[in-house]
């Protein structure tokens, strides 16, 4: 498998095209966009938080196949999540793809990003849609 297979897998097209969660939210606690200037990927992420759980999540992603797959990982995953398990899974998968460390406990999916591993300058477009998730669940709390 060369390296741009390895890089773009299955797994990785499936979840992008799945987009789950792409859309927006009639009732949207949090907002926030964030883009990645180096690669042009744009995120759009959208909450609704009740009772301190995620109730609701919606994204618009433009970018990068590894970027919308993110974003779709968090459409299938991120609802009943509170702020700190976000946090939490955010920073596991940052240091999965740095440092080499096992998946983010309770999202298997994110096993899909580790060829990215080998490619520093492709981290930020799998980070990206969780930075935004966090940006909009700061914004739920103002």
């Amino acid at each position: 498998m060369n390296d741009s297979n390895a890089l773009y897998q299955d797994a990785i097209k499936q979840f992008a095209q799945a987009a789950h969660g792409h859309g927006q939210l009639a009732a949207a606690t949090g907002e926030a966009k964030l883009d990645n200037p180096l690669c042009g990927d744009r995120v759009r992420m959208q909450v609704e938080v009740a009772s301190g759980h995620i109730a609701a999540v919606a994204h618009e992603t433009k970018g990068c196949l590894l970027c919308r797959a993110a974003a779709s990982a968090i459409g299938a995953r991120a609802v009943g999540q509170d702020e700190a398990a976000i946090e939490s899974v955010a920073t596991a998968l940052e240091n999965m793809l740095k440092n080499e460390t096992p998946v983010p406990a309770g999202w298997p999916e994110l096993s899909m990003f580790e060829p990215a591993r080998a490619y520093p300058s492709r981290h930020r477009c799998v980070l990206l849609p969780f930075r935004a998730l966090l940006a909009a669940l700061t914004e739920s709390r103002r």
